[in-house]
Parts: structure tokens; sequence; C-alpha cells
């Protein structure tokens, strides 16, 4: 996650419509130096491109904005050198890319800009140098940038659509890795397993199923909200694989729903990381507060979480059934995803990835068919209960 460098891929790049990450700005050679009170990063390009660069304060980074590149940077390269804690780059939105440096000082912008060089190439040169809390406050103040993404556009739900439908939400992407374990990035793990289980619901004619991403794309935890309310889902799925550094030997999948109090310290934790996923793109990151309309809205939300707490048991059941779980596999904290009060949502922890064990099941398609397919009966199930349920009111209220 945050601290880490390293190329990532092995899911389907995106850009804008018709275009291809072999279309791209091509950055490679990647080189961190200190000299004295600057610090440089510079990268090679393979055509010149235009750059803006800003401050960012709490917490401290510099962030370098460019049209969508294709990150080709060399495993090796060195990360860390003087006040750079570390630095990551990837896809921001349709047209944008940004490398984002996190500092351990304050420090200034004295260069940001592509050079060019011999051939059509390019070089961009980033150099920065120490400076006080106090002109690097004022800086960020300044350069302070409004929040603005790009969600993955989706169809209005069509009038008289008799079909369920539910939002799988594909945790991280682009810029935003989420956990990293030498080459696997969970953003990559989560999205073949997202595509997997929209296949099997789509096939049985019984579902509408929209992505919040279908491909190596940041989505803002905001957006991934309305996605689900826009759509007026009857199920929002996110999924994700956790990672526990220091306790390699944690294995299984977990099913959290959202609570306003965490069943457990572990389940805090994984909610506070979770919700920093806007921050880790550089985003400012603050839930939003709900307009709400009083009881009405109070009410909405505990019916909703009843229904979501109802499919969490579901998921359980049947993924019990066919793959590993966690000791304790179902769990409940505040997760900022989970949030829209008026649709059922459940959050997937696939396993661990620091766990040598998981990581390996995660990556193997004969597991993924497997989970895949319980979830899949999973959902089957919790609408098939729906169903019986109104049927048997509906025979109450025409019982003699």
């Amino acid at each position: 996650m945050v601290g880490l460098c390293v190329l990532l891929g092995a899911v389907p790049a995106f850009g804008e419509p018709g275009r291809s990450q072999s279309e791209f700005p091509v950055a490679t050679d990647a080189r961190l130096e200190q000299q004295g009170d600057i610090v440089k990063l510079t990268m090679a390009l393979s055509t010149v491109i235009d750059v803006e660069s800003w401050v960012q304060a709490a917490p401290d980074r510099v962030i370098v904005e460019m049209p969508s590149t294709n990150f080709q940077i060399q495993p090796g390269a060195r990360k860390t050198a003087g006040f750079i804690g570390a630095y990551r780059y990837g896809l921001f939105t349709a047209d944008k890319a940004r490398i984002i440096i996190d500092l351990s000082q304050p420090a200034a912008i004295a260069k940001a800009e592509v050079r060019a060089l011999r051939g059509g190439l390019g070089e961009l040169v980033i150099e920065l140098r120490k400076t006080g809390r106090a002109e690097f406050l004022a800086e960020a103040a300044k350069a302070r940038k409004p929040n603005v993404t790009a969600a993955l556009p989706t169809p209005a739900k069509p009038t008289g659509e008799a079909r369920r439908t539910i939002v799988i939400d594909p945790g991280h992407g682009g810029i935003d890795p989420g956990t990293l374990v030498a080459s696997i990035a969970e953003k990559s793990v989560v999205l073949n397993f997202g595509l997997a289980l929209k296949q099997q619901l789509e096939a049985s004619g019984r579902y509408r199923v929209v992505m919040t991403r279908d491909d190596d794309r940041f989505v803002s935890l905001g957006d991934r909200v309305k996605i689900g309310q826009d759509e007026k889902a009857d199920l929002f799925i996110s999924i994700h694989a956790d990672s526990l550094t220091q306790a390699q030997d944690v294995r299984g999948a977990t099913v959290y729903t959202r609570s306003e109090r965490a069943t457990d310290a572990e389940a805090a934790r994984l909610a506070a990381k979770e919700n920093q996923a806007d921050a880790v793109a550089g985003l400012e990151t603050s839930e939003e507060v709900q307009d709400v309309a009083g009881i009405l809205i109070d009410l909405a939300r505990r019916e909703t979480r009843t229904f979501s707490g109802v499919f969490a048991r579901n998921l359980v059941e049947k993924m019990g059934a066919s793959v590993r779980m966690h000791k304790i596999p179902l769990r409940s904290a505040r997760f900022w995803v989970l949030s829209a009060p008026d649709v059922p949502s459940v959050l997937i922890e696939l396993g661990y990835m620091s766990s040598p064990k998981d990581a390996e099941l995660l990556t193997s398609a004969e597991w993924r068919g497997k989970a895949v397919g319980a979830v899949g009966a999973a959902v089957d199930e919790y609408f098939a209960r729906e169903r019986a349920s109104v049927g048997q009111a509906a025979e109450n209220r025409h019982a003699p």
C-alpha cells in the first residue's frame, strides 16, 4: 500500500475510450538521488508531456499530475532518499495519471518539468528542497485542489427492469494498488474476482450487474457509494483482500457489514485502512455526511442493515462450505464504502495476502471458481428467501 514503489500490472489498462495502454506515453528508468538539501526524482519519457505539481498537507506529500501514462518503472528502482519516504504512481482518472511522493519532512517544489530530448523523447525532472513548516503549509493551502474524479459511467436502471440489480465493487485500482505482496497487487486480485462473479451472476439471466470499475482505474469512495445509490442496487458487494505483515499464519475469508462501533480491534483496523483509499490517491479524505430526513432515513438505514446482516450470514454459510474462512468470519465496522442508507451492502475480504497459503489461493483460478460459486449461491438464496417472504405476506393479506 502506501510506502511502496513497484511495477503494478496484471489487470487491463484503463484510459480514454478507444485507447490502449500501448498508446500512452511511457515512463521508464526512474532515478532518485539526494544532493545536499535537494532530492531529485527523474523518469525517462517516450515523449514530451505537460505536468502540474503541488504540495498537500496531512499527510505531507507532493503530487505530480500528467496525462495517462504507461509506467514501466524498473522493479529495483530506489524508493527513498533524504526526506522522501516513498513514492507511487498510476492512473487517476480517464485521462490523468499521478505520481505521489510521501514526505517525512516539509519540502518545497524547486522544479517539476519535462525536458525535451533528442528524437522527441522527454525527461521528467522533479526537484524538491527542504523548507520550513510554515512555508509548506502556506503552499499547501494555496495549491489545494478540489476532489474531482471520474467514476465509471453506468447506464441508468431501465424503466420496468424486473431483474435484481447487483453492484460489484472491486476495491482500490489505478494509483491505489491496495495491499502489495511480492509482485501481487490487491487491486488485480479483487478485479479478477469481481469480473468472474459478474460473469456468473449474469449467466443466470436473473440479475443486472454493474461494476464500480471493470479495469485498472481509481474510483473514489464517495463515487463507489453513489454508483450503488444511483443504480438503486438491491445488493452492493465490495471485494478486498487483507494483509497482516506480523501474523502470516492468519488465514481465511471474512465478511463485514457496516456498524458505528467495530466488533473488535481487527475490524476497526481494517476499516481505518480501507477508509484511507482516497488519501492514498492524493484526495482530501472525510466521510460525507448524508443529507438526511430525520426519522425516515433512520428507519431506512435500520432496515438496510437488517438486510445486509441477512445476506452476510448467507455469505458466511455458503463460502464456509467451499473455502476456508477466518476463525471469526462475520464482523462489522464503520466502512465508508458501505455507508449508503438505502442499499444493503457487505464487504468481503477474500483472504490474507500476507499468508503464503492464502496468497497462492487468491491467484488460483480453481479457488476463485469455488469462491465465486459460493458468493453466487448466497445471492440466489438471499433473493429466494425474499421472494418467499413476500409471497407469504401476500397469502396472509388474502387469508379469510
